[in-house]
């Protein structure tokens, strides 16, 4: 069974998470709620959703910062800006620093839905779907088409980046790949381009298929070059 997309609300109103979330909850997503920054970046971090509904007006760190550090920590996230009348310079500046749509309050749920139901669509799969599905290396098993990976009797999804960039180094296994080249291949980057996406998503890999992260035995580091995949 395929699992649902994770949608996290980051909204300090409780009426309005209360209705988002419920609403959510009716289309099946798995839903996980915060009332401020830091804490959605820390889940963010352990676990990635597949899509956030985020609010610009946050307690503390406010919701464009909360933007520029989620799209560094998990730049495939799609974002959707929750956003008050008037706020049309905040607007801008989130779209500009990675924020895939808005919706100004007060919204109706229906319209939220349908924007949401329409940006996890537009989320292009990186995965060759003819790749044989389920593969198994070691104590792991993965169905690349439906981006679940099993390991240690738990089941987990993958976002695409993940299992593009799994998918890529299991095609090439037992070769150095280069972080440009992923970068190329599962990003569509230009050549040259200077992030530490690649490392970001090998350690979430790493944190998902690894019986040590700290020390793995498949996805290996090559220092001064990339990682190469051993099943």
């Amino acid at each position: 069974m395929t699992t649902s997309p994770r949608v996290f609300v980051v909204e300090d109103d409780e009426t309005i998470a209360l209705g988002v979330v419920n609403a959510l909850q009716r289309e099946q997503y798995r839903v996980s709620v915060f009332d401020n920054g830091e804490a959605a970046l820390s889940e963010a971090e352990f676990d990635a959703p597949d899509l956030v509904l985020l609010d610009i007006m946050l307690p503390g760190m406010d919701g464009l910062e909360v933007l520029r550090r989620l799209k560094s920590i998990s730049p495939e996230v799609q974002v959707i800006l929750l956003t008050a009348k008037g706020e049309e310079l905040d607007k801008v500046i989130g779209l500009e620093l990675g924020a895939d749509d808005y919706v100004a309050k007060p919204f109706s749920l229906r319209e939220l839905i349908a924007r949401v139901k329409a940006r996890l669509r537009s989320v292009k799969p990186t995965v060759n779907t003819d790749t044989k599905a389920p593969y198994e290396f070691g104590e792991v098993r993965v169905d690349l088409r439906k981006r679940i990976l099993w390991h240690d009797g738990k089941e987990q999804r993958l976002t695409t980046h993940e299992a593009g960039v799994l998918e890529y180094l299991i095609n090439a296994q037992g070769r150095d790949v280069p972080r440009d080249e992923l970068l190329q291949e599962v990003w569509g980057y230009a050549p040259g381009t200077s992030t530490r996406t690649v490392d970001n998503q090998i350690l979430k890999l790493r944190k998902k298929l690894e019986i040590q992260p700290s020390d793995p035995r498949h996805i290996l580091t090559v220092h001064g070059t990339g990682y190469r995949f051993e099943p």
